[in-house]
């Protein structure tokens, strides 16, 4: 797979500019939406969940900035990787190309989105005098399982799709369940530490987790929430990988 990617190196990196160009064509203030739409989205949170969640929580805003960067990469990398190979079906039934280079793309351009977002993160954490600490320089480990997690998962996803296009839909619904699980604008300390340990059984809380702990409270993160995002990103990859094999030769006839 690899040797393939780089004998494709050219073609994966225009498919790289075109999602990134497409995103934007014909927008006023182009990349800035990239910023600007997680802006007003923690914006408009802070405003109705400070009073209710916020007041025992330190630095609320860079809380639930943590939740929304994470969650908002793996929707966005996840929804556009499911519809990857059908929306790219006139270039894959014409050229022998391996069709996995179309997910990859999709989900570098949302990589490039969210690091976009990232430096406004920053930005808050200054303005709300968060402590930078040596423990910043771990945030690329839980961004990069991430990443990896959002391949595997675009890999099911697009797969089914491929068959099953109401997929799309049932996605829609439990992305939005999934957020309320995620803890992104409340806190589990209310909950029975039985209870509140069950949050871990969802990867995208895991992530957000490492991210907090390492940002608000200065914490240097488990041995064992470092091995957790890496088996749920590995585990992803793998039943990721095993659908797209087994199904792969079986799309030309459904694009």
């Amino acid at each position: 797979m690899l040797k393939k990617l780089y004998s494709h190196r050219f073609l994966f990196s225009e498919l790289v500019k075109r999602d990134f160009k497409k995103k934007y064509k014909r927008t006023v203030l182009g990349m800035i939406w990239s910023m600007l739409s997680p802006l007003l989205l923690v914006l408009a949170q802070s405003v109705v969940f400070t009073q209710i969640f916020g007041r025992n929580t330190p630095h609320f805003i860079v809380y639930m900035f943590c939740g929304n960067l994470i969650f908002s990469y793996f929707r966005e990398a996840t929804n556009t990787g499911m519809t990857a190979f059908e929306s790219n079906a006139s270039i894959i039934t014409k050229i022998q190309v391996p069709k996995y280079l179309f997910l990859f793309s999709k989900n570098l351009s949302s990589f490039i989105n969210m690091a976009l977002t990232f430096l406004l993160f920053l930005l808050f954490c200054i303005f709300d005098k968060v402590v930078f600490t040596w423990r910043f320089f771990l945030i690329p480990y839980p961004i990069f399982c991430l990443l990896i997690f959002n391949i595997g998962i675009g890999l099911i996803l697009s797969a089914i799709y491929v068959f099953f296009k109401d997929a799309q839909y049932l996605y829609e619904v439990f992305c939005t369940v999934l957020m309320y699980f995620s803890a992104i604008f409340y806190t589990t300390d209310a909950y029975p530490e039985r209870i509140a340990y069950l949050f871990y059984c969802n990867p995208i809380y895991a992530y957000i987790s490492y991210l907090r702990k390492i940002t608000i409270y200065a914490q240097t993160p488990s041995l064992q929430l470092h091995l957790l995002c890496l088996f749920y990103a590995l585990i992803a990859l793998v039943v990721g990988a095993i659908v797209y094999r087994k199904y792969n030769k079986l799309f030309l006839y459904y694009l």
